[in-house]
C-alpha cells in the first residue's frame, strides 16, 4: 500500500444515484420537490446521493443553483447516507480548486471531478494528470471523486492513469463510463489498498462490475426504477436468487435505449406515472417526449411493477402514497 496519508473517507457499497433536479413549470427550481425527491431516493435504500450531476442538469444551473440544490439535499438527508456533488465546471484551475471548496462548505462528503474539463479533447494523459494533481494540491485534504461525464466530451481515466490518482490519497469515487468491463476490472484491481469505490453507470455490466468488486452502482435507471438497482446492489451475488438476478439483468440489457431516449425528460415522465409529482421541465434540450415514446415507457413501467412484484419488492411510490 502506498505511504501517502488517505482520506479517511470510504463510501459506502451500494447504489449511489445521479440526482435529478426538479423544476416548476416556470423554470424555477422546486426545491421541496427536491426535499421530496431525496426521500424517495433514502427510501428505495441507496446507499448514497449524488447531487449536481450531469442527471440535476448541472450545465444549466447557475453558480449559485449548483450551490443550493447541494445545499438542501445535504440538509434534507442530515448525515444518514453521504452526498457527493461536481465541484469543476471548466476555466483555470484555481477557479476550479476554489468553488471545489466552496461545493464541499456545503457538507458533502467528496466533490466529483469532471475529467473533461480538466484537460481538452485533443491534449494528452500527461496534461491532464498534471492539471489534476494541482487541483488535488490546491484543495486541502478535500476527499474528491472523477466521473467520466460524456459532456462536453467523454474523456476516460484509463487504470495507469487512475493508479496515479489514486497514490495521492485524496481519491475515493469514481463514477465509471468506460463501458469496458475488461478495464473496469483493470480499475478495480488498481484501487485494491485505497479508501476507493468504481461505481459502474453502464447497466449492460451492471452484475458483472459487482462481482468484479465494483462498490455500486451510479446510473440513470435509477431515476425510474431505483427500487430494481437497489435489489440488485444486494442479491447480485446470492446463489439462491440467480435466476431472479439474470431476468434483472436482461430486463436492465433491453431497457437501456428506451430509458436514455430524451433524458431527463423521460425520467420525470415515468416518476409522474408511477405517482411522484414532478413537472416535466427540462432545462436541457434533450430532444421531444414524443407519444410514441411514452407509450413504450407506459409499457416499460408495466414490466417494472411485474418484475417487482416477482421479485417481492414493494413499491415505493405505494409506501410513498400510503403515509
Amino acid at each position: 500500500m502506498t505511504s501517502v496519508k488517505q482520506s479517511s473517507i470510504l463510501l459506502p457499497q451500494g447504489f449511489i444515484p445521479v440526482m435529478l433536479t426538479p423544476f416548476q413549470d416556470s423554470g424555477e427550481i422546486d426545491y421541496d420537490g427536491l426535499k421530496a425527491l431525496t426521500e424517495l431516493y433514502l427510501e428505495a435504500g441507496c446507499a448514497g446521493l449524488f447531487a449536481n450531476c450531469l442527471s440535476s442538469e448541472m450545465f444549466e444551473l447557475t453558480e449559485d443553483e449548483r450551490l443550493s440544490i447541494t445545499k438542501t439535499v445535504v440538509d434534507q438527508v442530515a448525515g444518514r447516507v453521504p452526498v457527493v456533488a461536481t465541484g469543476t465546471f471548466g476555466g483555470p484551475i484555481a477557479e476550479q480548486a476554489d468553488f471545489v471548496k466552496r461545493i464541499y462548505e456545503t457538507g458533502v462528503q467528496a466533490v466529483i471531478v469532471i475529467t473533461s474539463l480538466i484537460a481538452a479533447e485533443d491534449e494528452s494523459d500527461e496534461v491532464f494528470l498534471t492539471r489534476s494533481k494541482e487541483l488535488i494540491a490546491l484543495t486541502d485534504d478535500i476527499p474528491l471523486g472523477f466521473y467520466e461525464c460524456p459532456v462536453p466530451y467523454k474523456r476516460l481515466i484509463m487504470s495507469p492513469v487512475l493508479a496515479e490518482l489514486l497514490a495521492t490519497g485524496r481519491v475515493i469515487y469514481h463514477k465509471d463510463t468506460s463501458l469496458d468491463l475488461e478495464e473496469v476490472v483493470r480499475r478495480i484491481k488498481v484501487g485494491e489498498g485505497y479508501n476507493f469505490g468504481l461505481y459502474d453507470a453502464y447497466m449492460v455490466n451492471a452484475t458483472a462490475s459487482l462481482r468484479a468488486g465494483a462498490a455500486g452502482l451510479s446510473c440513470i435507471q435509477g431515476n425510474i426504477y431505483p427500487e430494481l438497482i437497489v435489489w440488485l446492489c444486494n442479491h447480485y451475488n446470492d446463489s439462491e436468487r440467480r435466476e431472479d438476478v439474470v431476468r434483472l439483468q436482461n430486463f436492465f440489457d433491453e431497457s437501456m435505449e428506451l430509458v436514455h431516449t430524451a433524458y431527463p425528460i423521460i425520467a420525470k415522465y415515468s416518476l409522474q406515472k408511477r405517482g411522484f409529482p414532478i413537472s416535466l421541465f427540462t432545462r436541457r434540450e434533450v430532444g421531444v417526449l414524443t407519444t410514441e415514446l411514452q407509450q413504450k415507457m407506459d409499457q416499460l413501467l408495466e414490466e417494472i411493477d411485474d418484475l417487482q412484484n416477482d421479485l417481492g419488492i414493494t413499491s415505493i411510490f405505494k409506501k410513498s402514497l400510503a403515509k
